[in-house]
């Protein structure tokens, strides 16, 4: 015979499951320290002035 289980606890359980999925997902795209976003920010602004300083005077924006 089969087991008798509770379908309301089984929905808890399966919702609980979900719910810690979806939690790792974030910790890994919003869990960045303020260090971090700090220093990937002073990359990306170094990395841009970089690039402009190496454009030629007749180089047009490409908006």
């Amino acid at each position: 015979m089969a087991e008798i289980i509770n379908l309301s606890r089984a929905r808890k359980v399966r919702a609980k499951a979900e719910d810690k999925a979806r939690a790792a997902v974030n910790r890994v795209a919003y869990g960045r320290t303020k260090g971090e976003k700090k220093a990937a920010q002073t990359e990306q602004t170094r990395a841009t002035r970089l690039l402009d300083g190496q454009k030629l005077d007749g180089d047009k924006p490409t908006d």
